[in-house]
């Protein structure tokens, strides 16, 4: 009769809040598969599921989870017990209930609470709880080369069976995470699933003098210094290297940038200058045409006022002129009958000097209405000469403010943001580089504290080599999986003790591109769940990857590059046909095989709200103050 393994299963991940629907997601044993658009919390998901178990990072703050404060997790261990964890969304204690249960229970099911923090003094913490599933309570794994051991936290476990999408990638062991005062105990858990034995019968070397305690604790101060930078490092994506040639491609982008600013910027003062100096021009145009507008309607006036006059004039000469020759009539000015005239007297009402006056007047208003005349005639050409250019400077005008607002000044804004984001990029890409360089830096001066503590000691450095047997009987087992893969040149495989890390046809796992470390990655850590899994050492059960089959999506180059290999067929495959006791939860962006996405275990995430499922987190139309985009990933 066969024994079952220790154990447990991922059932249920689900978000809870007072005024929200809840959102759920189900797994079942062997196969599960997460794909489809980005942005619909895939990686999320991963995350959450890496916060149940005890991760130390807080969940990441996106505008889709706003309103929920509770995270269910429902596993079930190999021997068909479920077990509900719950957890608040912001992090603190786990409330723990020994049934099934698809929402957190009320206040009439009494959960008991398990602290957040391993120890090995109490039960009643989530760690403790967890090891106790897999087989591992109570082991011991080995600290440092002077043979100190720590109590196995279920973290250590953990970091081997979720590899996250940042981690699948890295140019390093996946036994490292780092941390390098972290290797040593990496390695002795890996050693612990693959051994089944614990490095709890390890007797530290003698007790170290005050000048080693001192070194002692200058260590434990660097380590909690780079305990926090890690932290912060693990948010990055990127190795120096590739941050090094990031900072040379921003460099020179910004300097195109530069290039093209300033050319804009100077057709764009150009271009402004002369829409000043035109609208300048117009206005004073415009001012002078009504100017002589004004003046033409004054002159007009003018010339009727003197035409008026010379009207007047005339009439005083014609009149004068009929006096004269009606000499026996009455006199005009005093009315004295003809008889009382004293022609040869001279009176105020001289006939004949008024007519002269009148005349001479007359000469004098026409001459000054000719002047005004010619006056008028000028204005008239220059109003003309206004009403023939103006046209002309308001097209220019027109065209050129369209050049600048429509054309440069959209170039010019466009350019300036996209400076304005390079020069912030750059200045955070030099903030990562600075903050390798100060990890760097503490890690040296570690080492050198270190290396002098393990000189002037007078014991040998504890050795935790794991033995050659083990080692290559693990690393057939990723040869394996790699040939019903139909991994590319896949060749003879071996477990290299001095990087950790696995050698491929006589090639460095992490001298590959980023697809295939991906891709390797995941054979390494399927690799231990199938040797623990035929040999009967301790294994959660579980293995969960985020986006292993990279070299499909974002190839590197022609060796990274597996889109045309039947790779991706190979690799569901061989996951499909995996025994009951063993899960795998896959997420990933590219369409699996058409064989496998009609399995039941199998969910795309559309980001569509009429067909299927949107994402994690329900769809909220925007009227209800929701959001109509994906979550982040």
């Amino acid at each position: 009769m066969s024994t079952i393994s220790p154990g447990f299963q991922v059932r249920r991940l689900a978000f809870f809040g007072p005024q929200k629907p809840p959102s759920s997601i189900a797994f079942g044993p062997g196969l599960n598969v997460l794909y489809g658009a980005s942005d619909t919390g895939k990686s999320f998901i991963v995350e959450a599921l890496d916060f149940m178990m005890g991760g130390n990072l807080a969940l990441r703050e996106i505008p889709e989870r706003t309103g929920y404060n509770q995270v269910l997790l429902g596993i079930e261990n190999l021997q068909g017990q479920a077990f509900t964890l719950v957890r608040s969304i912001d992090g603190g204690s786990f409330n723990l209930y020994e049934e099934r249960y698809d929402a957190p229970p009320g206040i009439e099911v009494q959960p008991k609470l398990l602290a957040e923090k391993h120890s090995e003094k109490s039960e009643s913490n989530l760690s403790m709880f967890l090891l106790q599933q897999c087989g591992l309570a109570g082991k011991r794994v080995r600290k440092n080369v002077r043979g100190e051991t720590n109590s196995l936290s279920f973290r250590n476990v953990a970091r081997l069976m979720i590899v996250t999408e940042t981690e699948i990638t890295q140019q390093r062991s996946p036994l490292h995470d780092g941390n390098p005062t972290a290797n040593t105990p990496n390695t002795a858990t890996f050693k612990l699933l693959l051994t089944g034995v614990d490095d709890s019968a390890l007797v530290p070397n003698a007790p170290q003098e005050p000048e080693e305690l001192s070194r002692e604790a200058q260590m434990q101060l660097l380590d909690q210094l780079l305990d926090d930078y890690r932290d912060q490092l693990k948010e990055l994506t990127k190795s120096p290297r590739e941050l090094e040639d990031q900072l040379r491609k921003i460099d020179s982008s910004l300097s195109q940038h530069a290039v093209q600013l300033e050319s804009t910027e100077a057709a764009f003062q150009e271009a402004a200058g002369r829409r000043r100096e035109l609208r300048k021009k117009l206005e004073e145009s415009r001012d002078r045409r009504n100017e002589v507008g004004t003046l033409l309607a004054r002159f007009s006036l003018l010339d009727r006022h003197y035409n008026s006059d010379i009207e007047r004039l005339r009439a005083i000469e014609e009149g004068g002129t009929l006096f004269g020759i009606l000499g026996s009539s009455r006199c005009p000015l005093c009315g004295a009958d003809p008889a009382h005239h004293h022609v040869d007297e001279e009176c105020d009402g001289n006939v004949d000097a008024i007519v002269d006056a009148a005349r001479k007047e007359i000469s004098k208003i026409e001459l000054l209405r000719g002047e005004l005349a010619n006056t008028i005639r000028e204005l008239h050409r220059e109003g003309a000469s206004f009403d023939r250019r103006m046209p002309t400077v308001v097209a220019e005008l027109k065209e050129i403010s369209g050049q600048v607002d429509g054309l440069i000044s959209s170039k010019l804004a466009k350019l300036r943001a996209s400076y304005s984001e390079f020069a912030d990029k750059r200045g955070e890409v030099r903030q990562a580089i600075a903050l390798y360089a100060t990890v760097q830096d503490m890690e040296r001066r570690r080492a050198e504290l270190e290396n002098a503590q393990e000189e002037r000691g007078a014991s040998t450095p504890i050795q935790g080599d794991i033995p050659t047997a083990v080692a290559e009987g693990f690393a057939q087992s990723v040869e394996a999986i790699l040939k019903a893969w139909h991994f590319p040149d896949v060749g003879p495989v071996h477990f290299d003790a001095k990087s950790r890390d696995l050698v491929i046809a006589g090639k460095q796992r992490t001298a590959r591109g980023k697809g295939l470390r991906a891709v390797t990655h995941a054979a390494f850590t399927l690799g231990l769940l199938d040797y623990c899994r035929e040999n009967g050492t301790p294994h959660p059960g579980f293995v969960i990857l985020d986006s292993p089959l990279l070299a499909y999506r974002k190839p590197d180059g022609k060796e990274d590059d597996l889109t045309g290999t039947d790779l991706n067929e190979q690799f569901y495959s061989y996951l499909q046909s995996l025994p009951t006791d063993r899960q795998v939860i896959v997420v990933e962006n590219s369409d699996p095989p058409t064989a496998i996405a009609a399995l039941e275990q199998v969910q795309m995430f559309g980001k569509n709200p009429h067909s299927g499922r949107y994402g994690l987190f329900p769809f909220v139309p925007p009227a209800t103050g929701g959001s109509d985009t994906g979550l982040l990933v």
